[in-house]
């Protein structure tokens, strides 16, 4: 299914489920649920990594299993969420899982815009050069400080 539709879908949700999942951690700092933003959210990441399997490939991709991945981390997410309604150390087990996911999100869209964007793609043509790898370990950080910052600021959500 690599059609050009099909693959315009697959980004426009991906970039749905990265601005809503900015918008999800902006409420975790304020110790809003926004439900209706979150359940878009969460939605579109698991759609994300769902279609990503319908694009035709010989073998299992790196891409692949970042999508098997994010997808096991949003089940203990989701259940913390809506199975136990983030009581105890469910918030904890939601909000990295809701920040986690995000960064998962994030760093594909950084993996291809390093393949895709023809300055970046001169930068690190292979995606294991310097800038790649610089670019990565920066938003790795900010995800791990945003994270930290949303547990501290979480507590009443």
């Amino acid at each position: 299914m690599d059609s050009q539709p099909f693959t315009l879908f697959h980004v426009a949700i991906s970039l749905i489920a990265i601005v809503t999942g900015f918008i999800v951690v902006y409420g975790l700092f304020r110790a809003n649920r926004m439900s209706g933003v979150t359940v878009l959210f969460l939605l579109t990441t698991a759609a994300t990594s769902i279609t990503g399997f319908f694009f035709h490939r010989d073998h299992l991709l790196p891409s692949h299993i970042v999508g098997i991945v994010a997808l096991i981390v949003m089940i203990p997410t989701l259940a913390a969420l809506y199975a136990f309604d983030l009581r105890g150390r469910w918030r904890v087990v939601y909000v990295i899982g809701a920040i986690v996911s995000l960064w998962f999100n994030v760093f594909v869209l950084i993996a291809q815009g390093f393949q895709k964007v023809a300055p970046l793609h001169d930068l690190a043509p292979t995606g294991s050069e310097p800038p790649f790898a610089i670019a990565q370990g920066i938003v790795f950080v900010l995800f791990i400080v945003m994270t930290v910052g949303a547990l501290s600021r979480s507590k009443s959500i």
